[in-house]
């Protein structure tokens, strides 16, 4: 839903209602909407969102702690919608996956050690299709730095 800053409470008004509205659905077909696991995240410019002052939303029977970013089918969005913290996960994982990754090649043939890589990052190009162009620069340049080139492993043989 899209309001101003001055609308943020009849909002939140709104937004209950439509929330008790479902949960009655819910209920009519033996479902169970559980409060405890809705996220709730105001939207907007940085100067837009300092104006909002609502940390809590009442929420059925519960209260609901407004969050500065969330997961969505495995994609953290934050509330200035910039994927700063998904990006910054995926290179943690990334990261991660390919310290494991230099620790086997050092026991690999080359061959098996270039298929490696490749895969490494064709997965990692897979998997990040929709994000920014930076990522993969980022990607390419750790797999440079961590020396994980043909070159390298020939040296390790």
């Amino acid at each position: 839903m899209s309001v101003s800053v001055s609308e943020v409470r009849i909002a939140i008004h709104s937004l209950a209602v439509c929330v008790h509205d479902v949960n009655e659905w819910m209920r009519a077909s033996r479902l169970w909407l559980n409060p405890t696991k809705t996220q709730v995240m105001w939207l907007g410019s940085g100067q837009q969102l300092k104006h909002v002052d609502i940390n809590d939303i009442p929420l059925l029977l519960t209260t609901i702690r407004v969050v500065r970013s969330m997961r969505d089918l495995g994609v953290i969005i934050d509330s200035r919608l910039t994927l700063s913290s998904h990006v910054a996960a995926l290179c943690r994982s990334g990261y991660y996956q390919l310290r494991q990754l230099r620790l086997l090649v050092q026991s690999m043939a080359v061959e098996a050690a270039s298929t490696a890589a490749a895969a490494f990052i064709s997965f990692w190009l897979d998997y990040c299709n929709s994000l920014p162009s930076g990522l993969l620069d980022t990607i390419v340049s750790v797999c440079a730095e961590s020396h994980c080139t043909t070159d390298h492993w020939h040296a390790m043989q």
